[in-house]
């Protein structure tokens, strides 16, 4: 079975676009309004890799990061989604393997995805 892509981001259309354009590419994709769905969603699957969003409501990325690091087992490369100027300070705080800015454009995601799932 094919490991799904989990997107957790608060911005519906975000969400949604990026999902549309990952199942488009022939990637299964799970998504997540926040920390505390992605968290319940890991319940059930083991994702390939994870964008992530930072500032959300409920659950923020860097509370989700935490939580998720201290399962046992295998984690998925995590990926943060943010519109901040430093998004790179970002992703290093959470130990991220990548970050991506928003906007972004459709090659920088699917980039991204052939680097860490190839």
């Amino acid at each position: 079975m094919v490991q799904p892509i989990l997107v957790v981001e608060d911005d519906e259309s975000i969400a949604l676009a990026m999902a549309e354009l990952l199942r488009d590419e022939g990637y299964s994709v799970i998504t997540a309004a926040n920390g505390r769905e992605a968290l319940e969603s890991l319940a059930s699957h083991s994702p390939s890799m994870i964008f992530l969003d930072m500032k959300m409501p409920i659950m923020d990325g860097w509370a989700f990061a935490a939580a998720y690091r201290a399962q046992p087992g295998v984690h998925a490369p995590l990926i943060v989604l943010t519109a901040a100027r430093d998004a790179g300070k970002r992703a290093a705080e959470i130990q991220a393997q990548a970050f991506l800015a928003k906007p972004f454009a459709i090659e920088d995601v699917l980039d991204l995805v052939q680097r860490f799932l190839t």
